[in-house]
């Protein structure tokens, strides 16, 4: 039926998510979930919020605006919402990305950033990582419309610190950069603080990492006014209920309830040494990661070859098959356990 196809669709190669497995006693250390469960005042606040499922939800999600805006010291005005951050993402392409000069990302990054480009049409160009696999600013000195940096990047883990996105700015007043923070929560510094500066930033965040919302889908950016505008205009053209009122509930009460945030955040962070640890004693090479995860490869054991083995055995980490990186393996900080139990088993195997 492919003859029905709008002429976009056959040029499409759409972003492949990890497996999500259906058998359980599987150790899940592939996309970058929460081991923890979400505050408990979220599951409080879902319930209660079920009783108006018969009404559509607020359009403007007022009440999660105001709770990020109070958490981040910002206005209301310079948050928008959406389902999970990569409709916000995909809002931010096609409302501020889209220009005659390329847009500028790393080569090693989000993939999902070259799929947007092709959804809706935008040149870009790739700027390689450096040897060490960290993004250079310098090297973003060249012709383009806007700047997107992953930061900390993913898949590995390295950040920039704020300092260094300041400078990037200073230097670029008239092009858009957009920093996605997906992870910045686990040790990276935001660059939030900078938006009251810098007309030319936007900083895009999730609630599915650190929150443990990877099921709820909530994402939002901050910026100021004129680019929070040009995504509510498409968010407007597309879906005005975006953000169901389920979500936005359990969204306020996760982000008011911070000290389940920290104590989380925390675990993770320990356990992500740990983890680090062990796989350099079993002769990996380990990036340093500000990530809830960690990308390694082994000085003599190629990626594939133990992720299959490893999967084999019911532990599930991610691989990608592209160049420069196809030895190295995502490898997703689990629960204390979880993670005993990956380098149990590559013990075996090594």
């Amino acid at each position: 039926m492919s003859c029905f196809w709008s002429p976009v669709v056959h040029t499409l190669s759409p972003y492949v998510p990890g497996e999500q497995p259906k058998q359980d006693g599987i150790v899940k250390l592939n996309t970058n979930e929460n081991p923890y469960p979400p505050s408990p005042r979220v599951l409080t606040a879902i319930a209660s919020a079920a009783e108006r499922l018969r009404l559509y939800p607020d359009p403007h999600a007022t009440r999660l605006r105001e709770a990020i805006a109070t958490y981040h010291d910002v206005a209301p005005e310079q948050v928008f919402v959406g389902n999970g951050s990569d409709e916000v993402l995909a809002h931010t392409f096609q409302a501020l990305l889209k220009h005659e000069t390329p847009l500028l990302f790393p080569d090693v990054t989000y993939s999902f950033y070259p799929v947007y480009c092709g959804l809706y049409g935008i040149a870009y160009e790739e700027v390689p990582l450096d040897a060490a696999m960290s993004i250079e600013a310098a090297d973003y000195r060249r012709p383009s419309s806007a700047i997107l940096l992953c930061n900390p990047n993913a898949p590995t883990g390295i950040a920039l610190p704020r300092e260094a996105i300041a400078a990037l700015l200073a230097e670029n007043p008239d092009r858009l950069v957009v920093v996605d923070e997906a992870y910045v929560d686990f040790g990276a510094e935001s660059a939030v603080p900078l938006v009251a500066r810098h007309d030319n930033l936007l900083v895009i965040q999730t609630f599915s990492k650190s929150r443990s919302l990877a099921g709820l889908r909530v994402g939002f950016a901050i910026g100021q006014r004129p680019l929070i505008e040009a995504l509510e205009r498409v968010k407007d053209s597309f879906n005005s209920y975006p953000v169901d009122c389920l979500a936005i509930e359990g969204a306020v009460a996760a982000i008011e309830d911070e000290a389940w945030f920290i104590e989380t955040r925390a675990r993770i962070i320990a356990s992500r040494g740990v983890l680090a640890r062990d796989l350099t004693q079993l002769g990996f090479e380990v990036l340093p990661s500000l990530a809830n995860f960690v990308f390694a490869r082994h000085r003599s054991r190629s990626g594939a070859d133990l992720a299959a083995a490893l999967r084999q055995r019911g532990v599930l980490v991610r691989h990608f098959k592209k160049s420069r990186i196809e030895d190295f393996l995502r490898i997703t900080v689990g629960t204390e356990e979880q993670c005993r139990r990956l380098i149990e088993v590559l013990r075996g195997l090594i």
